[in-house]
């Protein structure tokens, strides 16, 4: 079981995860960062600013919260971090286990995580794929994760660039759209703070009542599109020659061959 685990660089996503935890109620002093430019890390978190520091004060987990193309260069200093006992958690995109296992191999595990950022208020849905982890660890690492929202074990690596486009890009998506449905409106002649705020709360709204429902969101479509209606004509128009779903096929395939190239060019 993870008794301590250590974020090595606690950026947007490694600190979104950390105010999860404890935000559900974990005990601070089981997290450690090491972070040579975070100004300053929760109370109770303890806060390195070099691996040597951090050798010290001991751990069983590291999670990699760097950038994937920094692996080359921050790698071999982070040995005396990873050692035997050491189970090594990545969110580093692209990079796959064998990747991981070269570049850390004197680790007990390597497992591969991708949240997203709603880890900070652990509606995050977390895929995980590991290699080394006996059963003990493997229920203790789901529970870690699944704190941040749902934890979901990947069994096919191949497919985890596909899910990371998926499940952690996705809310840039998200997102995107709620900007372009406000926007939309407001060059229709709605002003700005209106659209804003009608178009956050319709998708809020939406997400919410589709997690609850009992049926699928093209049915939930259907339920708010009345024959000859305005939402059946707007719907329309999203679903000619499928124009939304190839959209969206587009994006996810650019994201996903995205993590193959960083993989490449670790």
């Amino acid at each position: 079981m993870t008794q301590k685990l250590l974020i090595i660089g606690c950026g947007n996503m490694g600190g979104a995860m950390l105010a999860g935890w404890l935000a559900a109620g974990e005990n601070p002093a089981r997290f450690a960062v090491l972070d040579p430019a975070l100004p300053e890390a929760p109370d109770g978190v303890a806060l390195y600013r070099s691996a040597e520091e951090a050798a010290g004060a001991g751990h069983d987990a590291v999670l990699l919260g760097f950038k994937p193309q920094q692996l080359g260069a921050l790698g071999p200093g982070l040995q005396a971090l990873t050692g035997e006992g050491v189970s090594v958690y990545s969110l580093l995109a692209g990079i796959m286990l064998g990747q991981l296992g070269h570049a850390f191999p004197h680790a007990a595990a390597h497992v591969r995580v991708m949240p997203n950022l709603a880890a900070r208020i652990n509606k995050s849905p977390v895929i995980l794929c590991e290699a080394g982890l006996d059963e003990a660890a493997r229920t203790a690492a789901f529970a870690l994760f699944d704190t941040l929202g749902s934890a979901v074990w990947l069994g096919d690596e191949a497919q985890f660039d596909l899910v990371t486009a998926l499940a952690g890009s996705g809310p840039g998506f998200v997102y995107r759209f709620i900007d372009a449905l406000a926007g939309a409106a407001i060059d229709l002649g709605l002003d700005e703070s209106t659209a804003a705020s009608l178009a956050l709360a319709t998708v809020e709204g939406a997400a919410a009542l589709a997690a609850a429902s009992d049926v699928g969101p093209a049915t939930l479509a259907d339920r708010v599109a009345s024959p000859g209606g305005m939402t059946r004509e707007g719907l329309n128009v999203l679903d000619e020659n499928a124009a939304l779903r190839r959209l969206l096929a587009d994006t996810l395939r650019a994201t996903r061959d995205k993590g193959a190239a960083l993989s490449k060019g670790s």
